[in-house]
Parts: C-alpha cells; sequence; structure tokens
C-alpha cells in the first residue's frame, strides 16, 4: 500500500453495518461492502476483531424504532434487518432520511497498516481500542489519535470497550471533584459501567450509592466490596437510599434512566438528608443538588415533583464535551489510566459475541436492543 508499511495482507473492500432510515417510516440495519482507503501519513488501518454495543449506539442502530417489529430483510445479496418507526420519530430524525448511517461508537483490534509518520508507524502491529463512530466493520482506516494503544498481549476484546464506558466511569468521578462533591450517586450500578464506577470509587477512596433493580444485583456489589447498594425493587427503597444519602453526603447523582420519576426520588432525598438539623426554610437547604441524566434506558417523560428546595439542577451529561471541557491533557491523563488497567479495573463482560450476520439477525436484534444488564453484545465483524 503507498505510503505505508503492512504486518499482513489488507483487502481494498470490507464488510460492514450500515444504518438507513426511509420515508416510508423504516430503519434498515443492514450490511454493507465499502472500500478499505490506503493510511495517510499519520493514519492506521485496524483489523476489527470487537466492538460493543453500547446504550448509546442504539440510537444511530435503530433510531427508537420498535423492536418488536424486526423483520428479517436482504440489501444487495447482503443480510438485513428492518423495524417500524413512529411517525413523531421520523419527523424528528427528518436528517437522516435515506442517508446510509454508519455505526459503532468504539472498537479493539490490530493494526495491520501504517501511514509514514513516527506516530503511525509505533501503532504497526499492536493491539488498539479506537473511538470512531464507524466501528463495526472488518476493517477501519483510522487517524492515529483515535487509537489507544494496549500493553503487549491485550486481547482486542479487552480493548474494544476501551473509552465510552471507561471515560464515563472516570469522567462522573471527575465532575463530581470539579464541582464541589465529596459523594455520588449511581443508577445502574450492576451494569458493565457501574462495575468499572465502583473500582474506581473503591481505588480512589470516593462514597458511591450504587442503584440497582434486583436482589441479586445487591449481593454481587457487596461480593465486589461496594458498601452502599439499594434496590429500587424493594419496597423499602426509600429508606435504604435515604439512609446511603445520609452515611455518604452524596449530592451529586448519574443517571441512565433518564424517564419516570428517579431523578425527583434522588433530589428529594439529598434535600431530606441535606435539611435534617436546619432551621425551617421555605426555600429548603442551601445545599445544592445536582442530578445528571446520561442515558435514556425509559424513553418516557422526566417527571420532577418539586419538593426539594431551591438550590437543585437537572441536565444532561455527555462524555465528548466533557473531555472537550477537560482539555487535552487532562484527557490524555484518563486515557493513559484505562490503557492501564484495561483488563482490571476497565475491565468489561459480555452476554453474547455476534458475527455481523448475527447482529441483522431480527431475534438477536430484540435481544440485545433491551439491554439487559449482564447480556451486552459485543459485536465480531472476523468471526
Amino acid at each position: 500500500m503507498s505510503d505505508s508499511d503492512t504486518v499482513a495482507p489488507v483487502p481494498t473492500i470490507s464488510l460492514e453495518l450500515r444504518s438507513t432510515m426511509t420515508d416510508d417510516g423504516l430503519v434498515t440495519l443492514a450490511v454493507r461492502e465499502t472500500d478499505v482507503p490506503a493510511p495517510g501519513a499519520d493514519e492506521v488501518v485496524v483489523r476489527v476483531e470487537a466492538a460493543p454495543v453500547n446504550p448509546s449506539d442504539l440510537g444511530m442502530l435503530f433510531g427508537m424504532a420498535d423492536l418488536d417489529t424486526a423483520v428479517a430483510t436482504e440489501h444487495d445479496g447482503f443480510p438485513g434487518v428492518s423495524a417500524s418507526l413512529s411517525a413523531r420519530v421520523l419527523a424528528a430524525q427528518s436528517a437522516r432520511i435515506g442517508r446510509p448511517m454508519p455505526v459503532g461508537n468504539e472498537g479493539g483490534g490490530t493494526v495491520v497498516a501504517a501511514g509514514s509518520s513516527t506516530a503511525a508507524q509505533a501503532l504497526l502491529g499492536r493491539v488498539v481500542g479506537f473511538l470512531s463512530g464507524n466501528a463495526y466493520a472488518q476493517y477501519r482506516t483510522l487517524n492515529v489519535a483515535s487509537c489507544l494503544p494496549m500493553a503487549e498481549g491485550t486481547d482486542p476484546a479487552d480493548a474494544a470497550a476501551a473509552f465510552v464506558n471507561p471515560l464515563t466511569a472516570l469522567g462522573m468521578v471527575e465532575t463530581m471533584r470539579n464541582e464541589g462533591h465529596s459523594a455520588l450517586v449511581h443508577t445502574v450500578g450492576a451494569s458493565n459501567l457501574g462495575l468499572m464506577l465502583n473500582r474506581i470509587c473503591l481505588d480512589d477512596g470516593v462514597g458511591l450509592v450504587n442503584i440497582v433493580r434486583k436482589p441479586d444485583h445487591v449481593e454481587q456489589l457487596h461480593r465486589l466490596g461496594a458498601e452502599y447498594v439499594v434496590d429500587s425493587s424493594a419496597e423499602s427503597f426509600l429508606d435504604d437510599l435515604t439512609d446511603a444519602l445520609r452515611a455518604t453526603r452524596a449530592t451529586i447523582a448519574f443517571d441512565a434512566i433518564g424517564g419516570g420519576e428517579l431523578a425527583s426520588t434522588l433530589l428529594s432525598r439529598m434535600e431530606k438528608v441535606a435539611s435534617e438539623g436546619d432551621e425551617f426554610s421555605r426555600y429548603g437547604s442551601n445545599t445544592h443538588k445536582q442530578v445528571y441524566v446520561y442515558g435514556g434506558l425509559d424513553r418516557g417523560p422526566t417527571v420532577l415533583r418539586r419538593d426539594f428546595g431551591m438550590s437543585w439542577s437537572v441536565g444532561g451529561w455527555l462524555l465528548t464535551p466533557f473531555l472537550m471541557k477537560l482539555g487535552r491533557e487532562g484527557a490524555d491523563r484518563l486515557r493513559r489510566r484505562v490503557a492501564d488497567e484495561i483488563t482490571t479495573t476497565f475491565a468489561s463482560s459480555y452476554g453474547m459475541r455476534l458475527s455481523l450476520a448475527d447482529a441483522v439477525d431480527p431475534d438477536q436484534v430484540r435481544r440485545y436492543g433491551r439491554m439487559a444488564t449482564g447480556d451486552k453484545a459485543l459485536i465480531t465483524p472476523n468471526r
């Protein structure tokens, strides 16, 4: 390949997944052929071995379609799957109509070709994690800045989840510190992200209230050293949550649920703890309480009951704006920690491993589309 060295023959054509909305109210995820560009001076070609399906990927994959309507399709001889969109959802995403969109925020693999720059050549033959927005493909040509090199012997499946969940978990702790809080709440404690956050907080001595939805998850987290775990399905949830907030003094929460009353409940219980021992004030305590919504597992409205005084905020939190605000030096510091601890603090587990063809099988789509705790999907494009 021009302007590059290779460690193995690199094809010029790759298979990938693309998601397309059409004005007849369908979204179709299909396997397609795509070119593999030769790398420029500061680029590498990665043979993609693994790419996780994160909650943030589902919006691009299926655009909030009703996955119960998923049916098998075929496009140019390759398999696909189509599902129905409501008129409201289709109207909100009109800019996507008729445009095959790349999918897959991150992945892991081996650098099989590299451009002429020193930085690119240094990655040749290395296992890397990468952030790209189009990871569900057999090969990807990427700028070296998108890659995170791993230690020798790292499994590409471990490297595949080196960005979204690890940097989000670290970002939550950084945000907590930067905004003057001393402990935090996380609403999906038994998820891959939640387990990473628990390890970080244990290592760094940060108070953490883990909210889970099943008794089994309470036991799991306690076995992993978590001190404060509350089950939102338990009759004692409000009392348990209040006790955990009282013990930790947590005044910031990161909520992956989004819809419903959980954000309101968190603010209300924080206010109850903050007001204990204070004189009555019609405006509530002076303690600022913050809930950041960073996911949408519940797509319904976020309901606020306003029983938590006047010192509070609810907002959105996204990784990319956080990293931009943190700056290059700070982001590199977090990335180095992820690479150093990719098989320990930032280890991920998966309930299913899917080929590209599996990823468009309607039964598999309905399964990984549920985003059930402990059943995360890993796409293996070259399997």
